[in-house]
Formats: C-alpha cells, structure tokens, sequence
C-alpha cells in the first residue's frame, strides 16, 4: 500500500548561510500526476520552478515543490536572508556600516577626491613643518618666504580670473594684468602690506631670474630659415617704429620728467618694444577666422614682433651699461659697445659648448640641455652685474639660447616645453612683484601725468610712423590703418626689464639714480595697464572690419610656420606652432 504520509524534506545546510533557512513542509494535492518520480529530487530540494516571495525588506520566502508519487506532492518553505552576512570573497563577516548613506559619501578609509584633498593638504602641512624648522621666522607672516608664497597663489588666481573674462568674439584678456593687479592690491592693502613682506634683494633676484628664463625662451624660439625669408617691410615693421619710438621717447622724457639723457633711451627702449603676449593670440583668432591671411598680415606682425622685442632689449642693455658707468661720455658709449661685443663674443662661445655637449648618446638628454641653458642664462644675467658688465649677460643669453637651438635641430622642441614650463612658474612671480613695486603713497602726481603725456605722444608717433612703414607693401588703407592700431601693445618685455634699472640704482645706494629708475618702472607700468587691455580690445574689434577674407580658397592650404612664438603664455604657446595658412611674404 502507498505511503501517503510525505517524508519532511531535509535540505542540506549551506555553510555559507547562516542562520539555516526555516523549512515548513505542506502536502498539496498534485493537479498533474507525475509518471515517474525522480530520485534525485527525493534527496535534494532543488529551487527549479520556485515561487518567491518578498516578505520583508531583510528575507525572501522560496517556496520548493517536488514529488515523492504520483498522486503526492509534498511542498517546503524557506525564508532566506536578503542580504549574507558571510563575505563570500573573504569567508568573514562583512564590517558594520552605521549609516549607509554617509558610508556613501564619505568612505572609511577615505578615497578619491576625499582622499586626495586630504593628501594634498597633508604634504603641503610636511613642506611648511620642513622649511619652517629649517628657516624659522622667515615661513611666518612677515617673513619673506610667506610673502613670496602668498604672491604667488594670488597671482596666479588674479591670472585665471581675468583669462575668464571673455567677450563674444573678441580674444582674450591677458592674464598678465591679473597677476600685475594682484601684486598692486597685496602691496597697498594696509594690514596686508605688514604680513605680506619681500625684501627688495629676493624681489630683485627672483625678478632676474624671469628676465633669464624669458630671454632664453626668445632665443630658442628664433628660427635661422625665417631670419633668411624676412622680406623688406617685415625689417621696416621690425626695427622703424621700435627705434623711433625710442628716441621720441627718450626726447620728451628728458624735457617733460626732468630724466637725463641716458636714463631718458633707458625708458625709450622699455617702452619700445611691442608684447606679442597680447599681438600674437589676438593674430591667431583673426588668422583662424580667416581675416588677413591672404595679405599675410598676422605672419607679418608675429614675425616682425620677435625682433623688435630683441632690438628692444640690445639697446636697453646697452643704455643700461652706460648709465652705470663712471667716466666721460665718450668713455661710457665705448663701454657700452665693449659690453655688446662681449657679450655676443660669450654667446657664441657657450651656445656652440652646449650644441655638443651633453652627446646625442647620453641619456634624459633633453633634462640635461635645458639645464645646461636654464643655469647659463641664470649665471650670464647674474654674473655679468657680478662682473661689472651688465649689458652683455641678456645679449649673451639670447646669442647662446639661439645657437643651442640652431645647432639641436628639431630637438630644439622638447627643450623649449619645458623652458616653457619654467615660464609657467616665473610668470605670475614677475608680473606680481612688478605690481608689487608701485606704492600709492610714494606716487606723485605729476609724475605719473607726465609719464601718461609721454606715453600717449609716443603712441601716436609710433602708429603714425608703423603706417608709413607698410605704404609700399602692398597693402590697402584699411590694412595700413589696422598694422598700425596692433602695433601698440606692451606688456611682457616692459615687466621682464621695467624693474631692472631700479634694482641696479637701489645697490649703488644713490638717492638720484632710485628717483630715476622709479621713474621708468612707473611708467613701464602704466603703459602695461593703458596699452595691454586696449590693444587686445582694437585688435579684436577692427580686425573683422579693417581686414579682408580670403577669396582664393588656395590660399587656405596649410604650410608649416617655421618662427615659433615667445614671449607667450602657455595658451598662446600652444597655438604657436600651430600649422599656419599661405601668406603674402612665403609667395614673394
């Protein structure tokens, strides 16, 4: 006879599971006889055909049907856990979590952005502890490393706010005059002036170390091909307006503000170098959009600022070496040229030393030559006021800087990256210390009129003569007017040297040459305020309207721009070398 009384199901205990489900046997009648029974499923409760069923949030009711006859069909219900508390990677029980929602959040220990706050301010704490044992009172409010860290941050935040600015289709501001502003605000903030203090020595070397770095980078960047291919109104752009503007300046200087005559070119050939910092990415968005490009001005104008920066920068070396001469006049202008030679006489020597060493066979070959051309510039600008000649070390800089290159090829390239790099980190030191040097309280009034009236008249000769400069190149009166309007701005070459006759005066001790230097740096500076933000504004708003598209869609077709763009932030850097369309000089 059949036994009709089921069996209770005895499912084996999962290791892994604890506490055991609780097993509830029923019989329910079988609407479906089944032919022949399994034995497999007489010994095992197999979840095939399972009806589940949510109790609770914490277990699952599984509820297991088998047959042990036809006519028999004997059911088992489990309640499972939801969630194991087994690790089954582990085999240990998980951690307790509090709140899951601030375990979200904020994991123990901590990871990703947490973690690498957390990091960052932990090794910023360790380099504090380490100086500040080292250097004591010089890491604390008042103390120069404190100032100096804290013009830093301010002006690269004083940087990056204002390259925010953006107006529909005009270029960008600068974001030198952020960082120039930021100094000017740290230096004649009341309470903030006494903690934020920097000695005029650390600001004076910290500022020729810039000086080195951005003549090397002006060095590297020049091209001996595009030395060969300048054409006649690129050298009349070049060197007329620089050179007339300096002479005028130096004219009225002399008359207006009282300055010697030699103090007077000082200030002229500060003022007479134009910034391709603003000129050559206001180009580069005009040349993107087409406008010019068949003309060829934006090559024009970024070829023809690279020499009038370095002609800049020979005269004011020289005027320089001059004004801190003692002797007669005549004396003093051979001295000067004596500083000139020697100095080119040094380039040439340390660029061809470094064309051949380190080997193309050494290895980090790239660390070692920008080392090599970092330090030189560095000991050539420092070792020639050392030495008593200090108009040579920037010329020699820029002669060996361009030797380097010449002779390095196109592995020039990686080298001028991170001389590049170097800038990145000097930049907001010197335009923040240049900013820092202007003292409200120790401006006078009619100083700061003259320089603004000296500044303007020698603006208007500068345009007025870049105009005459490119009436037989080719180019249409709106053309003309529009060179003219871009050849305007100063920015980078007046910080890098602005400073630079002041900190001389201040080490001679001499009350007269600290009223002369001053002088210049005042007005480097208000043209760097006038002339910076202005230019970039007319470049941007008449270049669409003084300048033509191109017609001819050949002349769209790429070719390689062999001048590579210095003076630049790494922004305008970048685009440098960009690929670059036919112009009116690469035709001729």
């Amino acid at each position: 006879m059949e036994d009709t009384q089921p069996k209770p199901a005895t499912p084996e205990p999962s290791p892994a599971h604890s506490p055991a489900p609780t097993p509830v046997p029923s019989l329910v009648p079988s609407p479906v006889p089944s032919p022949i029974p399994s034995p497999a499923v007489d010994r095992i409760a197999v979840p095939t055909a399972n009806h589940v069923e949510h109790l609770n949030v914490n277990q699952i009711q599984v509820v297991v049907r088998r047959c042990s006859s036809p006519n028999v069909t004997e059911e088992t219900t489990y309640f499972l856990p939801r969630n194991p508390v087994v690790d089954a990677g582990t085999n240990t029980d998980p951690p307790v979590v509090c709140c899951p929602l601030l375990h979200r959040f904020c994991p123990c220990p901590p990871r990703g952005l947490l973690a690498s706050l957390v990091t960052k301010v932990l090794l910023a704490a360790v380099l504090f502890g380490v100086v500040w044992s080292i250097t004591e009172k010089e890491c604390l409010p008042g103390g120069n490393l404190f100032g100096i860290t804290v013009l830093f941050i301010c002006a690269v935040t004083g940087g990056k706010i204002v390259s925010l600015i953006r107006l529909p289709k005009l270029p960008p501001f600068p974001p030198l005059l952020g960082m120039l502003l930021m100094g000017f605000l740290l230096r004649n903030i009341p309470v903030v002036t006494d903690a934020v203090y920097i000695d005029f020595r650390w600001s004076a070397s910290l500022r020729n170390i810039a000086l080195a770095v951005i003549l090397a980078r002006a060095g590297l960047g020049l091209d001996a091909s595009a030395l060969k291919k300048l054409k006649s109104v690129c050298v009349r752009v070049a060197m007329g307006p620089c050179l007339l503007e300096a002479c005028t300046i130096a004219l009225i200087s002399h008359f207006l503000m009282g300055l010697p005559w030699v103090w007077g070119f000082i200030l002229g050939f500060v003022l007479g170098a134009v910034s391709p910092a603003v000129v050559v990415p206001s180009m580069l968005l005009l040349q993107k959009d087409g406008y010019g490009v068949e003309q060829g001005i934006p090559t024009l104008l970024m070829a023809a600022g690279s020499f009038d920066d370095i002609l800049a920068i020979t005269g004011f070396t020289t005027c320089l070496g001059m004004a801190f001469a003692t002797g007669s006049t005549w004396y003093n202008l051979l001295r000067g040229i004596l500083e000139v030679a020697g100095g080119m006489v040094a380039g040439i020597l340390l660029g061809f030393l470094i064309q051949y060493f380190p080997s193309v066979d050494q290895k980090h070959l790239v660390m070692k030559r920008s080392f090599l051309v970092l330090g030189l510039s560095v000991f050539a600008v420092f070792g020639s006021g050392v030495a008593g000649f200090p108009g040579s070390g920037g010329l020699c800089t820029l002669v060996l800087a361009f030797l380097a290159g010449l002779g390095w090829g196109t592995d020039k390239a990686r080298v001028e990256e991170v001389v590049g790099r170097a800038w990145d980190v000097f930049q907001p030191l010197l335009f923040g210390l240049i900013g820092a040097e202007i003292r409200i309280m120790q401006l006078e009034g009619h100083t700061v009129g003259l320089g603004i009236a000296t500044l303007l008249i020698a603006l208007l000769v500068r345009l007025l003569f870049t105009f005459v400069c490119v009436l037989c190149a080719g180019f249409n009166f709106k053309e003309k007017v529009f060179i003219a309007l871009a050849w305007m701005p100063k920015a980078t070459v007046q910080a890098a040297i602005g400073s630079t006759a002041l900190d001389m005066a201040r080490t001679k001790d001499d009350t007269d040459l600290q009223k002369y230097g001053m002088d210049v740096l005042t007005v480097a500076v208000l043209g760097i305020l006038l002339t910076a933000p202005v230019g970039a504004l007319i470049i941007g708003l008449a270049g669409p309207r003084l300048l033509q598209k191109p017609k001819n869609l050949a002349w769209g077709e790429p070719v390689k721009h062999n001048l590579s763009a210095f003076f630049l932030g790494t922004a305008a850097g970048a685009e440098g070398d960009s690929e670059t369309p036919i112009t009116y000089e690469s035709t001729l």
